[in-house]
C-alpha cells in the first residue's frame, strides 16, 4: 500500500501543478511546455516539438493549433523550403512564458531530470515490472500527455 500511496502523491502533485499553470497562464500544462520549447528554440517544426515532449505528432499539432488560435504561436513557412512550417512564439506568447510559473515543462519531466542515472534506471526497472503485471496495458499511452495536462 505504501507504493500505491506514493503513486497517488506523484500523480496528484502533477495534477495540482497543471491546474495551477492553467489558472495562472490560461493555457494547459502541455501547451505551456510547447511554449517553453519554442521560447528556447524558436523555429522548431511540429515533429521536433513532438520529439522534445515525447508525444505523438498529431497530439502536438492539436496543441499547437490551440496556441495559434489563442494568438500565442504563429506558423511560418521556411524561406528556403516552403514545405517546412516553423513555429514561433508571438509577443503575446512570449509574455505568457515570461510570467509563467515554473517548471514550465511540468512537474514530472523536470523532476525526472533531477534524478541521477542510477535512480532513473531503478525507477524505469520498477515501472516496467509494474507494467508487466498490468493486464491490457496500452503502450500507445506512452506518446500521450497525461489527460489533466491537456
Amino acid at each position: 500500500m505504501e507504493a500505491l500511496k506514493k503513486l497517488r502523491i506523484v500523480i496528484r502533485a502533477a495534477q495540482r501543478h497543471s491546474n495551477w499553470i492553467e489558472k495562472q497562464c490560461g493555457v494547459t500544462g502541455a501547451q505551456l511546455w510547447v511554449m517553453q520549447e519554442l521560447h528556447e528554440a524558436p523555429g522548431l517544426r511540429v515533429g521536433e516539438v513532438a520529439e522534445r515532449l515525447a508525444i505523438h505528432q498529431t497530439t502536438t499539432s492539436n496543441l499547437v493549433d490551440a496556441l495559434v488560435k489563442k494568438g500565442y504561436v504563429i506558423k511560418a513557412r521556411d524561406q528556403n523550403d516552403q514545405r517546412v512550417v516553423k513555429l514561433v512564439l508571438t509577443e503575446k506568447g512570449e509574455a505568457v512564458i515570461t510570467r509563467a510559473p515554473t517548471p514550465a515543462r511540468g512537474l514530472l519531466p523536470e523532476s525526472l531530470q533531477k534524478l541521477n542515472a542510477e535512480q532513473l534506471r531503478e525507477l524505469n526497472k520498477s515501472l516496467q515490472a509494474l507494467l508487466n503485471v498490468i493486464e491490457r496495458a496500452d503502450e500507445s499511452f506512452a506518446l500521450q500527455p497525461l489527460p489533466f495536462t491537456m
